[in-house]
């Protein structure tokens, strides 16, 4: 029971402190030039890139093979495709273009970040099943990540001049389901291979999607020069670090 209510805890911290930390970052800073949002919403989509093809995906063949894995992919891709096709007739925009689809992005990025967080979850759970050391060590590597997805998360919002605060709040919402994950992976010890395959290879897919349709364009769409590259080639690099220091 103690080893359950750790996990709990520790992915909690990791998840909301993790992306919150990141989120109110960038809320500090206020609506960011073009030069600064694309740099960071390409960081972000290179950070993702890093972790869906280092992390995520041979986690996921090596759990529960190809064919799981590239379902639950494909699972993922859709269910953020249908996400995107009802968004923007949400209307909770302003009238501005801009604010819309930023914004738009914003909310896309942090539902991709929140399914993202669960199958982590599930990691640092199963780590502390095993021990606390290894535990622990899953939670800061995934905390480390965290910080600047939603460092990505928070910039097209504050672009849409969404208050810091309810930056800061969203931020740490999308965090929430580690704890969950967390706790699931404590007190089964370890899920069974099939559901954690499809469960990482779903948010590969969901990571993907948002990369591919809405970071990396926009990215390029707003950059000025080449500040939307510099940050995806930055991204990679930091998600090769971190990913690969784990």
């Amino acid at each position: 029971m103690e080893a359950i209510v750790t996990a709990t805890v520790v992915g909690l911290i990791a998840g909301v402190v993790g992306t919150g930390l990141g989120a109110a970052g960038a809320a500090a800073i206020g609506r960011p030039s073009k030069r600064t949002l694309s740099f960071m919403m390409g960081l972000a989509g290179g950070v993702m890139l890093a972790v869906v093809f280092l992390d995520l995906v041979p986690e996921a063949l090596n759990t529960g093979g190809a064919l799981t894995t590239m379902a639950g992919f494909v699972f993922g891709v859709v269910a953020l495709g249908v996400a995107d096709l009802f968004m923007p007739h949400l209307h909770i925009a302003s009238d501005c273009r801009e604010n819309s689809r930023c914004l738009r992005t914003g909310i896309l990025t942090a539902i991709g970040i929140a399914m993202h967080n669960l199958p982590e979850g599930l990691a640092i759970g199963a780590g502390y099943a095993l021990g606390s050391s290894l535990g622990f060590s899953v939670a800061l590597t995934i905390a480390l990540h965290n910080i600047p997805e939603g460092m990505a998360m928070a910039a097209p919002m504050c672009a849409a001049r969404v208050s810091p605060g309810h930056v800061t709040l969203v931020g740490g919402m999308a965090g929430l389901p580690m704890a969950l994950g967390a706790a699931v992976g404590a007190a089964f010890g370890s899920v069974s291979p099939v559901i954690l395959t499809l469960c990482l290879g779903f948010a590969g897919g969901a990571m993907m999607f948002i990369t591919a349709d809405e970071l990396i364009p926009e990215a390029q769409r707003i950059s000025d020069g080449h500040s939307g590259t510099f940050g995806i080639v930055v991204g990679v690099l930091l998600g090769m670090m971190v990913v690969l220091s784990a």
